[in-house]
């Protein structure tokens, strides 16, 4: 059988990527290309929400932020769904869902903003 027969198992439609031209590069480099300074916005608004030197590693695999770019624009609200009690952060201007914020994060604010990433765009400065 041959490979075009499936012989190697792939779904139908896969293509095959020769990966000898592979990207090695160090930790250092990886950290440069794929850190950039800017600003988060609301994706519905355009609301300035928070600054990515405020951004942290929290562990969570959700991009987390120890305070708001403008407090004014980040609103908190009590969510006490799924049987959780919650405060859930809002656009203060549209009032798109955005996340939640939690008191376990970094100092000075003692605070961890957990957002969804698809309710963020990205601006580089």
């Amino acid at each position: 059988m041959s490979e075009q027969d499936g012989a190697d198992n792939l779904p139908f439609g896969t293509v095959r990527i020769d990966m000898a031209d592979k990207v090695i590069k160090d930790k250092a480099e990886w950290k440069k290309a794929l850190t950039a300074e800017g600003l988060y916005r609301c994706v519905c608004c355009d609301a300035e929400l928070f600054r990515s030197d405020h951004k942290f590693d929290s562990g969570s695999g959700w991009p987390s932020f120890w305070k708001p770019a403008v407090d004014e624009h980040v609103k908190a609200e009590a969510d006490n769904s799924l049987f959780m009690r919650r405060t859930e952060v809002v656009c203060n201007r549209c009032d798109a869902h955005l996340g939640h914020v939690f008191e376990d994060g970094p100092q000075p604010t003692g605070l961890r903003y957990c957002i969804n990433s698809a309710s963020l765009k990205f601006e580089k400065e």
